[in-house]
């Protein structure tokens, strides 16, 4: 008896029209921004032609209502966000930058997320000791945020600038790099020079 074994066709795969991208979020907290960070962010801004929006989050301290001015926060976030701005003409992406405010971080993200119009979210990773989102904080952002979720993770080595480094031409040379100690950060971007 001989029998014959009939192979099914394997199932078409499909291709979704992919829906365009208008509005890339890019929070970030703390007094420290990396460029790998940013600069995978801006490139993806550009290659999608999509406004970059930076957001600056802000903690608010309990005994002070949620609205109060927070001018040390705001001495920290204007000249990274106008840097953001400059770096982002030089690359000819929009940008459309805010400062949310929260109890703590996540509360501002939150209030971010709940408040603003995107389609995507890169958002920089932090390792021991540096600024950028824990990873209680991103399992957070990927339980309660919409759309699509870019968490960008330096390596060691990377550099993280202030403001008047990031808005240089010549950024990469003029940053410094960071330590490659093992009690380094693993997001790869430490505190701004002064």
């Amino acid at each position: 008896m001989i029998s014959t074994l009939q192979k099914e066709p394997a199932p078409e795969l499909t291709s979704e029209e992919p829906r365009p991208c208008e509005r890339i979020l890019f929070p970030f907290l703390g007094s420290e921004l990396s460029t790998a960070a940013l600069d995978a962010a801006l490139r993806l801004a550009k290659a999608e032609n999509a406004t970059l929006v930076p957001a600056y989050l802000a903690k608010v301290p309990m005994n002070l209502p949620l609205e109060s001015p927070l001018p040390h926060q705001a001495e920290l976030a204007m000249p990274i966000l106008e840097a953001i701005e400059q770096r982002a003409a030089k690359s000819e992406v929009q940008v459309d930058s805010r400062i949310e405010r929260g109890r703590t971080y996540r509360h501002a993200l939150a209030l971010l997320l709940d408040g603003e119009s995107y389609d995507r979210i890169v958002a920089p990773g932090s390792g021991r000791g540096s600024d950028g989102f824990s990873p209680e904080d991103v399992a957070w952002l990927l339980d309660n945020a919409e759309g699509e979720i870019v968490i960008f993770r330096p390596s060691r080595g990377s550099i993280a600038v202030n403001s008047a480094v990031l808005a240089s031409p010549s950024s990469r040379t003029a940053a410094r790099p960071m330590a490659s100690s093992s009690s380094s950060s693993a997001a790869g971007s430490g505190p701004i020079p002064a």
